[in-house]
């Protein structure tokens, strides 16, 4: 019969903070396990210290490296790996034995805890039950007594190394935040605060519920002094101050007369940062506010005195009157789409909502954007060399009859054409509905291009024909060329339309 192992949190320092059931678990193990950093005492054997009996086994799993430099032919992560399995080689050979093993973590087992790689390794193989500790977190806003999130406030716990541009972005789009991982990272965590607009209310909270306890502003911290054992409470309510002044979801309330600013619509391109143009990157360094479907207000950087207003992808034209009552007040304001904004995009959208009277003073500014059909051309080669038509096989705003009537004016006028939006979740026969209405009038051999993700890592191009085009293969994140009678591959299977034909 094997043994038991258990995960058992600890909580973040002071030994009071331990459950009951931990120390029971602990009291009665055959083998006690913990890890231990380079040249240094485990913290968490020293706050079980006092509830280790005297005889247990205990195991120490020493790290052979932390955050230094490592001659292991993989690197950090290789070095790290071949530890954990080595750590759960020793282990296991106790539960083999039938002995109850107690891994001691700090914090919870769970919560960015090491413990969870020998949960990975063992979880499988042996009874396994993980017990649940005070985290760091908890520990901290309770030293701090400042409420976390209210109601349905947001909460957002990051790791400090991620990269500055992203930490301020979701700083700037949450409520209350824990942000961890700090010791080095710290001045990086400082100015995204800053860009955010979140460094005020900001509380810097080191070694929480232990002695050396202490926590004051983040504004106040040298970053010199910052320990691994740290982290930063950004409480849900300094959100409101920023609510109030404009800068979350919530437009500013002018008390005098503005005079509109020019509302401008914004492409963003496809999807790399190399292709939005230098023309849109100055625009979005001068605005106060950002409108857009979230995807695309994620890839504007945060910065100080930025404003995002994300929302979902079927409220165009609220979105649009967002942005309009903004620039009505005076306030600068882009509103962004994918690709360019005047295909598909928000750009039609904003003037449909800008047909209100109220809105008649909003100037509007549409910056072009690279397309969506232009990149997926040009990396197929020249299939849009000729004439060609865009289409999108959406039927949410108009009817599938009308795209029917459409399609086939497009084939019997012998156009190239590019198909947006040809499938989602919740429409799964479009594809193969336009692909049946094709072949009526286009020979099966007819050159389809399909592009995928272009752009993105996950970016895939496949030329094949209209015949063989498999309508299951094709999703949201796909954009369909289909080429005219003239269309052809070449060898290398680049596709080209002459810029002449018959």
């Amino acid at each position: 019969m094997t043994g038991r192992l258990y995960g058992v949190g600890l909580g973040p320092g002071d030994p009071e903070l331990i459950t009951l059931k931990a120390a029971r678990l602990i009291a009665d193990a055959d083998v006690i396990a913990y890890h231990a950093g380079v040249g240094k005492q485990s913290n968490a054997r020293r706050i079980a210290a006092s509830l280790i009996p005297d005889g247990v086994v205990e195991e120490e799993l020493r790290y052979p490296v932390t955050t230094g430099e490592t001659a292991h032919t993989g690197g950090y992560a290789g070095a790290m790996a071949e530890f954990y399995e080595q750590s759960a080689a020793r282990l296991a050979v106790h539960l083999e034995a039938g002995r109850t093993v107690v891994v001691l973590a700090e914090g919870d087992p769970l919560f960015y805890g090491s413990y969870m790689y020998m949960h990975d390794r063992l979880s499988d193989r042996f009874e396994t039950e993980v017990v649940p500790g005070v985290t760091s977190f908890a520990a901290a806003t309770a030293t701090t007594a400042s409420p976390l999130v209210r109601q349905t406030d947001v909460l957002t716990i990051l790791p400090g190394t991620l990269d500055e541009p992203e930490l301020a972005r979701r700083l700037a789009d949450t409520d209350g935040a824990i942000i961890m991982k700090l010791g080095r990272t710290f001045s990086k965590v400082v100015s995204a605060l800053r860009q955010a607009g979140r460094l005020d209310g900001a509380l810097y909270v080191e070694r929480a519920s232990m002695p050396e306890e202490r926590w004051l502003p983040v504004a106040d911290v040298d970053p010199a002094t910052v320990p691994y054992f740290s982290l930063i409470v950004v409480p849900g309510d300094t959100s409101d101050s920023r609510r109030s002044s404009g800068a979350r979801n919530e437009p500013r309330i002018e008390t005098s007369e503005n005079t509109a600013a020019t509302l401008l619509v914004i492409g963003l391109g496809p999807g790399p940062d190399r292709w939005i143009t230098p023309e849109v990157s100055e625009a979005l360094a001068e605005v106060d506010h950002v409108v857009g479907y979230a995807p695309y207000v994620n890839r504007v950087p945060q910065r100080e005195g930025l404003t995002r207003h994300a929302s979902g992808n079927t409220v165009e034209v609220d979105r649009a009157r967002l942005a309009l009552d903004l620039a009505l007040k005076g306030e600068r304001v882009a509103v962004v789409s994918g690709g360019d904004a005047g295909i598909f995009g928000m750009a039609a959208a904003v003037f449909e909502a800008a047909g209100d009277e109220a809105y008649a003073d909003v100037p509007i500014h549409v910056l072009p954007g690279l397309s969506a059909v232009q990149v997926v051309a040009a990396r197929a080669g020249a299939p849009i060399g000729g004439d060609f038509a865009v289409m999108s096989l959406s039927d949410r705003l108009k009817p599938w009859a009308l795209i029917e009537k459409r399609l086939r004016a497009v084939a019997d006028a012998d156009l190239v054409l590019a198909l947006y939006n040809p499938a989602s979740r919740s429409r799964t026969t479009q594809v193969a509905d336009a692909q049946a209405i094709l072949l009526e009038h286009r020979a099966p051999g007819t050159v389809v291009v399909i592009g995928r993700d272009v752009g993105r890592d996950e970016e895939s191009l496949t030329v094949t024909t209209l015949a063989d085009l498999d309508p299951a293969s094709i999703d949201m994140k796909c954009l369909l060329i289909i080429g005219a009678s003239g269309t052809m591959a070449t060898s290398a299977g680049q596709v080209w339309t002459p810029r002449f034909t018959d």
